[in-house]
């Protein structure tokens, strides 16, 4: 039967029992894992990879970008197809199809090859956090949505540190195509799983008149609700924080004399490990915010950008003082990573199920393109001019351009949200 339209309470529930929601919640969290150890697992290689085909470090650098680019081209058709067919046999084939990419990984002979195949597992990539995003934001009720979300990215740390450790561990003693292909063989039993998953009834989007016209119209849609631009925007600017900081706190630590070259990584991972505190602290504690006020599921991520932003601008007047700086910076991992489940609820929050997908890949373009891709040059350009311990200091701005943006969006939301077409979702 189609979803039929209903009252505002049949949001509050999800289209399967506590069971089934949690049976989907287990599996999209280890492929989550999966995705991330398949993205990250080529970092810890890159100087094996390096030393047998003689790349520079800026080739090197494009076998994790070619990933990013990818996810940001594909996003969109993949979005589109996962809201108008099914997410859960669209997330067991991407998963299927990254891992695939990852398997021909180890079997490369060239650096264009291994780009090539790079290239595929961000193509695979590209629908998994739309199409997961929509099945989790459909399995549990509304009020539970932002605390299931930052559950859900704890799984990303993971993912990350097991690719990071797989990596240069089983590259070290039997060679790095070796590694691609241990890395690989989970994603495929997971992605049979996930086409078992329980999912609900496809919501056929308003009458259109051709592919175009309609990603025109959700389009229009999406970027005409000012609390989803400026979650957006937000978003954005936090991962911009996080990428540039990623990308250069390990030199900062070995160029402030905190630790010794190539060894300044021990030091960043700990800072970022506790998104594993972040993410769910955030996700609950803006969930019990919103009971009370509803526009505190986008007040609480303002908050904690803001005193992120201060963290971390105190921390970096203490270079090389490990005592002072690394329990400032462990506050600051945590306060960064609060954001991240209640700006991720929203984006499911005031749009139709049927755009779920797309509005969430809207993000991932928005976070891509205004953040991520470029702060980190940004910040080597700075570098180069003042050096690094002074250039980072520019990095709390951004969190407080987030916490401006999540404020604008705090004033539209309810509006927004009253705006929302209530249907009852089916489960096929």
């Amino acid at each position: 039967m189609p979803a039929s339209s209903t009252s505002p309470s049949a949001q509050q529930h999800g289209f399967v029992g506590a069971r089934g929601a949690w049976t989907i919640f287990a599996v999209l969290f280890l492929v989550n894992v999966s995705d991330y150890a398949d993205r990250y697992v080529v970092a810890s290689m890159l100087s094996f990879i390096k030393a047998d085909w003689h790349i520079t470090d800026a080739q090197a650098g494009w076998l994790m970008g070619v990933v990013i680019l990818f996810i940001t081209v594909f996003s969109v058709p993949a979005s589109l197809l996962i809201d108008r067919w099914s997410r859960r046999k669209m997330v067991a084939l991407m998963t299927g199809f990254w891992s695939l990419a990852t398997l021909a990984c180890a079997f490369t002979g060239n650096y264009l090859q291994l780009l090539i195949a790079r290239s595929f597992i961000g193509v695979g990539e590209s629908g998994y956090a739309p199409g997961g995003t929509a099945m989790l934001a459909a399995a549990f009720p509304e009020e539970k949505r932002a605390r299931v979300m930052g559950l859900w990215n704890v799984s990303i740390p993971l993912g990350m540190g097991i690719g990071l450790f797989a990596g240069g561990a089983i590259a070290k003693h039997w060679g790095w195509q070796h590694a691609f292909g241990l890395v690989a063989l989970p994603g495929m039993l997971l992605a049979v799983m996930a086409w078992f998953l329980p999912d609900y009834k496809t919501v056929p989007p308003p009458p259109g008149k051709g592919v175009v016209r309609d990603f025109v119209r959700d389009t229009k849609t999406i970027f005409g609700l000012p609390s989803l631009v400026f979650t957006f925007l937000g978003f954005a600017m936090n991962v911009s924080v996080t990428t540039a900081l990623a990308s250069w706190l390990s030199v900062y630590f070995e160029r402030t004399g905190m630790a010794a070259e190539g060894a300044g990584g021990k030091y960043a991972t700990g800072v970022f490990a506790l998104v594993l505190v972040g993410a769910p602290l955030g996700g609950w504690l803006s969930d019990v915010w919103h009971r009370r006020s509803v526009a505190g599921r986008l007040y609480f991520p303002a908050l904690t950008s803001a005193a992120a932003a201060v963290v971390l601008f105190v921390a970096f007047f203490f270079p090389g003082q490990v005592l002072v700086q690394m329990p400032l910076l462990g506050l600051f991992g945590v306060l960064v990573t609060c954001f991240i489940a209640p700006a991720a609820a929203v984006t499911q929050d005031v749009v139709r199920p049927g755009l779920r997908a797309f509005s969430y890949a809207m993000c991932v373009i928005v976070q891509h393109v205004a953040g991520d891709i470029w702060s980190p040059g940004i910040v080597g350009w700075f570098s180069d001019q003042v050096g690094l311990a002074q250039a980072v200091r520019i990095l709390p701005l951004w969190g407080v351009f987030a916490c401006g943006f999540f404020l604008l969006a705090a004033r539209f939301y309810e509006r927004d949200l009253a705006k929302v077409e209530q249907v009852e979702l089916v489960a096929e």
